[in-house]
């Protein structure tokens, strides 16, 4: 993939430009919305900019991208680049603007960089990234088809037909399509974007596992709402979900994305998560009580305490109807009021857990981090645990190993 005249110039400047990237795409983002300011508005989440990460992941994934050609220049790193390109097309991310990207990036390049960036460097580093925005592209325009979904208009308006709180929280929304044509279907662990205007005129999107049966024409997303903590904003898109949707209302969602889904296989389940993240295994569990399935499955999940538990009634409810289905909970506070369970962080010494299972993963990074190490030191091997991240994803070149 990678010519090997790039290859050498790509493998002496990448500490250069690896060490430089945080600042390089900081300067990137500053001069495109400076620019470009439309692009804020129902593209990239106000939020994300705001607190770092969407630059930390974007760096990331170049670097990670550019060091997995090197490492096997034959080869593409199909796990990255399927995250990356299902996160975009929940986005409606169009061809075109890879070439705005590319444009700004490259100029960033230069400003940080300076005399450093010789003609021959330009040249390797603009093949990496059309490297990798070619198999972007091509991945998206995939998904979109199959989808019959068109990027320049990819939402449609859904009503909200019921408004459940779940906690204190955590609200559910029951959606049904405003109008009568077909559902795109759906697979168990995806999500779909919200597209919600807020106060100040501008489109904001957040992505929300299904936590319904898939294939139903009914959708339901549970939502938890994020507060402000320390320097960081609370959720835009989560507040304004909670303070003004009710029964009635209308909502624009995208199709069904997402690559970490349930297969059909009947090895062991590990469903493992933490707070909200249980949302899509709840989507998991509705998929095997519906379809009757038989395989074993035991839920891990960790909370604040019951009353903070999203879902819980359903999990309970969906693990019954399940013939080879258990729950390990943990509970920080009042573990006695859910019989059985833990109390405390989740801490996997000492539970039987089959070392041939299919593991699906989501919570906060420190969470997954730290159950992952606790799988893997129960002889799960890494290529059998599969996570879910809401927002830019910070871990995609570290987790896959």
């Amino acid at each position: 993939m990678l010519s090997p005249e790039s290859a050498t110039v790509v493998r002496a400047t990448l500490p250069a430009v690896g060490g430089a990237l945080e600042e390089i795409t900081a300067r990137f983002y500053d001069s495109m919305f400076a620019e470009q300011p439309e692009l804020l508005d129902g593209l990239f989440n106000r939020g994300n900019q705001a607190s770092g990460e969407q630059r930390r992941a974007l760096a990331g994934s170049i670097a990670a991208f550019a060091q997995a050609l090197l490492a096997d220049p034959d080869a593409r790193p199909d796990a990255l680049l399927s995250r990356i390109a299902h996160k975009h097309a929940a986005l409606g991310v169009t061809e075109d603007q890879y070439t705005i990207v590319h444009k700004y990036l490259f100029r960033a390049i230069a400003e940080v960089l300076g005399d450093a960036v010789t003609p021959e460097v330009a040249a390797a580093w603009d093949e990496v990234y059309w490297l990798m925005a070619g198999a972007l592209i091509a991945r998206e325009a995939r998904l979109y088809q199959e989808s019959q979904v068109d990027p320049r208009n990819p939402w449609r308006q859904w009503t909200v037909v019921e408004r459940r709180e779940e906690t204190p929280d955590a609200v559910s929304f029951l959606l049904s399509p405003v109008d009568d044509a077909p559902v795109p279907q759906a697979r168990a662990g995806q999500y779909v974007s919200v597209r919600v205007k807020m106060p100040d005129g501008v489109h904001q999107l957040r992505q929300y596992s299904l936590t319904g049966v898939p294939g139903d024409r009914l959708r339901r997303i549970t939502v938890k709402r994020v507060a402000s903590v320390a320097d960081a904003p609370e959720g835009e898109v989560s507040n304004q979900l909670h303070r003004t949707v009710r029964a009635g209302d209308e909502l624009a969602l995208s199709a069904p994305f997402g690559d970490v889904v349930l297969d059909d296989a009947d090895s062991p389940l590990l469903l493992v998560s933490a707070g909200i993240g249980c949302t899509p295994m709840v989507g998991m569990l509705e998929h095997l009580a519906a379809t009757g399935a038989t395989r074993p499955v035991t839920v891990l999940h960790a909370d604040r305490s019951p009353a903070d538990h999203a879902l819980r009634a359903d999990t309970c409810r969906l693990l019954d109807r399940l013939p080879e289905a258990r729950a390990e909970l943990w509970y920080e506070e009042d573990a006695a009021a859910q019989p059985g369970a833990h109390t405390g962080l989740m801490d996997l010494d000492g539970l039987d857990l089959p070392a041939d299972a299919d593991v699906y993963l989501c919570g906060s990074l420190p969470f997954m981090r730290t159950v992952r190490a606790q799988l893997l030191k129960a002889g799960i091997p890494a290529q059998r645990i599969r996570y879910e991240v809401f927002g830019p994803d910070l871990w995609l070149a570290h987790a896959e190993g």
